[in-house]
């Protein structure tokens, strides 16, 4: 490629690199962004990956947070072409012997469902959150800014640093909210007594309230592709099959962001890392792996609560007890017999994915980071747990492990879809402990991934930050990202 003078290089198309792009070219910079992959999108991407006629994600699909992110509400992604399309139920927890804990998007209904004492626990717990869900998801997206709502932020501080498991068994009696929040929280990939896990399980759900648990019709590419017209309408030039190996390679600019990791960032800039930093990037944690299957079906999943065909996302697991054991079992090394599952079934939501009268599905659990134990009958097993006669309704099914993953994406090391540990040690001090924790010691070079705050997810608020961190730096107001 001719060594061009940009005013900024974004390296890695992931949601976090595009909208950094998409900030710096809006400011009016010249912005060049790089992918090694044949197309942008990172975790974005969908593809056939089972039978023709059948559309999978294969990565995110439900995009709970992008629907509060600051840094795609700015940017019209419904103009071009992203339709969110919601199921009727955004999340079910199937229970054996029971009807299913349901997450409706009303909290009264929600919790209408539960016994007398759990109903008011859980409105008094949950209510008052669901209606500052903007003021505290801007808070937590942006965290080292001061909170639009202090009170709001207070409010949800008061639980969000204890352990779910201390937080459930504290407000309520029965197994549907425990196992709710038990199910929701173990999406942090954390065990179920860390500390700030009852935040994560609470943040998830006001938003499932708030907002819901949307697909992009068509596919997360739709949003990709979003990202990428918008990047180009502002002059932004993409290069793809462009893998970096080295940052002195790059095109001469005024600002570099790296939508990387630390592991990538110690092999790409290996000369300029002193001795300290690199020091700091090698202690960096990365988390359990998942280990995903994609499954195209002859029919919808037989649940045996026919409520559960209903929501988009299903958590399996049984009890909060089921549940914290099998995730602590995960971070002890091994692979459980009944292992937590989060599943999806996009075509509740979206019926353009499958053929008429056929479905998707996918699934994943939490792994040893970098296993290669096939999970398949353990993940299958617990649907089957809850939906008796589901094997019989597979037609096809393809697996990612760990190793798939990050062969995928490099971001994924030993398939951490998190982009790094995220417990309260490295919560918000992720790469390393700074109030400014996109700039890295290297004179305008800039981390933008989910091993930045606010950490994973699809919000594209790490590249955010980071391009506005950049523009501050060159003397150009932050606002100016908004012309």
């Amino acid at each position: 490629m001719a060594a061009t003078e940009y005013d900024a290089v974004v390296v890695g198309a992931g949601p976090n690199g595009l909208v950094g792009a998409i900030t710096l070219a809006r400011a009016g910079w010249k912005v060049l962004l790089l992918e090694a992959a044949p197309t942008v999108g990172g975790g974005l991407r969908s593809a056939a990956l089972t039978d023709e006629g059948f559309v999978h994600d294969i990565c995110a699909t439900v995009h709970a947070i992008g629907q509060a992110s600051p840094a795609f509400a700015e940017l019209d992604l419904g103009d071009r072409g992203v339709e969110w399309c919601h199921a009727p139920i955004p999340l079910a927890h199937p229970l054996e012997g029971r009807p299913a804990a349901l997450l409706r998007r009303d909290v009264v209904a929600t919790a209408a469902a539960f016994g007398a004492h759990d109903e008011r626990g859980y409105s008094r717990q949950i209510g008052p959150l669901v209606t500052d869900a903007d003021a505290i998801a801007a808070s937590i997206l942006s965290p080292f800014h001061i909170p639009t709502s202090t009170l709001a932020a207070a409010r949800f501080g008061r639980s969000a640093f204890r352990s779910v498991d201390g937080f459930a068994r504290r407000h309520f009696e029965s197994d549907e909210p425990r196992a709710l929040l038990a199910g929701l929280a173990a999406h942090s990939m954390l065990p179920l007594d860390a500390k700030a896990t009852a935040g994560y399980g609470l943040f998830l759900g006001l938003l499932a309230h708030a907002h819901g648990w949307p697909v992009a019709r068509g596919g997360s590419v739709r949003m990709a592709d979003a990202l990428a017209a918008i990047l180009r309408e502002h002059g932004g030039e993409i290069a793809t099959d462009h893998t970096v190996r080295d940052l002195r390679a790059l095109p001469p600019a005024r600002a570099v962001l790296l939508d990387i990791t630390p592991r990538q960032l110690l092999r790409v800039a290996a000369a300029q890392l002193t001795g300290r930093s690199r020091r700091a990037l090698e202690r960096y944690r990365y988390g359990p792996g998942v280990f995903k299957i994609d499954w195209a079906l002859h029919e919808p999943i037989p649940w045996s609560d026919p409520e559960v065909g209903r929501a988009g996302t299903v958590h399996l697991g049984g009890r909060l007890e089921e549940i914290a054991a099998a995730e602590a079992e995960v971070h002890a090394g091994g692979h459980p017999r009944r292992p937590y599952v989060i599943l999806v079934q996009p075509t509740v939501a979206d019926p353009s994915r499958a053929p008429a009268g056929a479905a998707i599905a996918w699934a994943y659990c939490h792994v040893p980071n970098g296993s290669t134990v096939d999970q398949t009958d353990a993940i299958e097993g617990q649907v089957e747990r809850f939906a008796p006669g589901f094997r019989a309704a597979i037609r096809s099914r393809a697996t990612m492990n760990t190793t798939a993953f990050e062969a995928h994406d490099a971001n994924y090391v030993g398939g951490d879809i998190n982009g790094g540990a995220g417990d309260l040690r490295q919560l918000f001090t992720r790469p390393h402990p700074s109030l400014h924790p996109w700039s890295t010691t290297i004179p305008g070079v800039y981390l933008c991934s989910s091993s930045t705050p606010p950490g994973g997810g699809v919000h594209g608020m790490c590249g955010l930050h980071a391009a506005r961190r950049a523009l501050r730096d060159a003397r150009l107001p932050a606002r100016d990202a908004r012309t």
